[in-house]
């Protein structure tokens, strides 16, 4: 990567952390019979998956949870460990004392977007495997960064892209770089989920309990409302990235891996907030056309993937529902469809989390379909255990390049036109208004810091 045309940036906030990775025997884990300890960072909504998760593992153990909402300690405890006869686990609302903590061994990272990078960052230089959500970055530099970090420090990190350990990915992705769909010029990602306005909440004082300081950490410190906090942040540009950010990641994700690129050359991006009147500032209506390069393909040698997001009324796409006795309908559901369509020469995909297949020619002739569920908290306990990143599934450079897409996009959505990139330089060709874009101004003491 070409890191030279981005602003250095000081160390602060983590000075005094230090890398002391847990210590693995000649064949990876200290102990064939130890647990790997993990902390929960952010509890409130995926964070209490990523808890029921790892505690359903043999080899792993909740040690500790953090939350800047100390409210939510005690119900997440009865209700997830004491209350299924588990042990009760440590509490940090500063994720810096859990980096001092030496019993843990990995944090898994369920805070709001933009935490997600210098949290992550933070935790591999006080030596700890890292799992962090999707996106793992708010903006394109923290992606950066933080495959810097994870390169340098040799420590698992996983993205949160989870559909990474379906082996309905990955035979999805194997069949269409087989060349079995002929020429894979086009792919789709779909994210139409029924989002009802968030209305408009008043400036009001912080409830008790809550750290917003700590909360707002590298964003710019605002006046607290309740659509600034609990989930409504998506829909701020400051803490989230709208929904093709949120849910839509996942799909961003799938639809670069079976097209096989990696960063584009345009990006156009349209759409807007529509129908409501309230405090939400990312469109709930986006529609983004990105061009790659394909050497080896005919015409114009290139490939083309869209990305549509959707709010309200909408139809199915052909995206299949899925079967509500697997229970995994949270991503085609009543009122969503989120999935990936994919076009090729000899036909065209359709696919879900659980699902794909084929229809094959001018007669769309049903052709070849795989399925399968994973296990993207196993495969990170496994990773730690053997000291192999492949089996995290989510390779964090993977995870950069989508989270870059959708930071791409958002930046041609918000300055209203297509933008050319360079994916060498890493910059925007003739564009210092995209270019500035690209990262922020970080609030001291919450800086992402140098790799050193």
């Amino acid at each position: 990567m070409n890191r030279r045309d981005f602003a250095k940036v000081a160390v602060t906030g983590a000075a005094g952390l230090s890398v002391s990775p847990t210590i693995l025997t000649g064949n990876g884990w200290k102990g064939a019979n130890d647990m790997v300890n993990i902390a929960v960072i952010g509890i409130r909504s995926m964070g209490q998956s990523h808890i029921a998760g790892y505690s359903a593992l043999k080899n792993a153990r909740v040690t500790a949870l953090c939350d800047v909402d100390s409210n939510l300690f005690d119900e997440r405890i009865k209700n997830l460990f004491t209350g299924k006869g588990l042990p009760k686990p440590k509490i940090y609302t500063d994720l810096r004392k859990v980096y001092e903590d030496k019993e843990i061994d990995a944090v898994s990272i369920a805070t709001p977007n933009h935490w997600h990078a210098l949290a992550s960052i933070w935790a591999l230089q006080a030596g700890k495997h890292v799992s962090v959500e999707k996106p793992c970055c708010h903006n394109f530099f923290e992606g950066m960064k933080l495959v810097e970090a994870a390169e340098k420090y040799k420590l698992i990190v996983q993205d949160g892209a989870e559909q990474r350990s379906n082996p309905c990915a990955q035979s999805m992705a194997e069949y269409l770089h087989s060349g079995k769909l002929g020429e894979v010029y086009m792919a789709k990602g779909l994210c139409y989920k029924w989002r009802d306005t968030i209305g408009k909440t008043p400036e009001e004082p912080v409830p008790a309990g809550v750290d917003y300081d700590l909360w707002t950490g590298p964003a710019p410190k605002r006046p607290f409302t309740m659509n600034r906090f609990h989930y409504n942040w998506h829909w701020n540009w400051d803490f989230g990235n709208g929904d093709m950010g949120n849910q839509g990641v996942h799909e961003m994700d799938i639809a670069r891996w079976g097209l096989g690129v990696t960063l584009p050359t345009k990006i156009s991006a349209t759409g807007g907030h529509l129908m409501f009147d309230d405090d939400q500032q990312t469109p709930n209506v986006l529609m983004a056309v990105m061009e790659f390069p394909n050497l080896k393909g005919g015409g114009d040698k290139k490939k083309i993937l869209q990305f549509e997001v959707r709010h309200w009324i909408t139809n199915r796409e052909g995206i299949k529902s899925e079967n509500p006795a697997d229970g995994n309908t949270y991503m085609v559901s009543a009122d969503n469809t989120v999935g990936n369509l994919f076009y090729g020469s000899k036909g065209f995909m359709t696919k879900n989390v659980n699902e794909w297949e084929t229809f094959m020619g001018k007669e769309r002739i049903a052709g070849d379909k795989g399925s399968g569920l994973g296990d993207h908290y196993s495969d990170f306990v496994e990773a730690i255990r053997a000291n192999d990143q492949k089996i995290a599934k989510g390779d964090i450079k993977e995870g950069f390049y989508s989270c870059a897409l959708i930071h791409l996009a958002n930046i041609s959505f918000r300055l209203g036109r297509t933008l050319e990139f360079d994916p060498v330089k890493m910059k925007f060709i003739n564009a210092p208004d995209a270019d500035a874009m690209l990262t922020r101004e970080y609030r001291k003491p919450f800086v992402v810091p140098e790799v050193v």
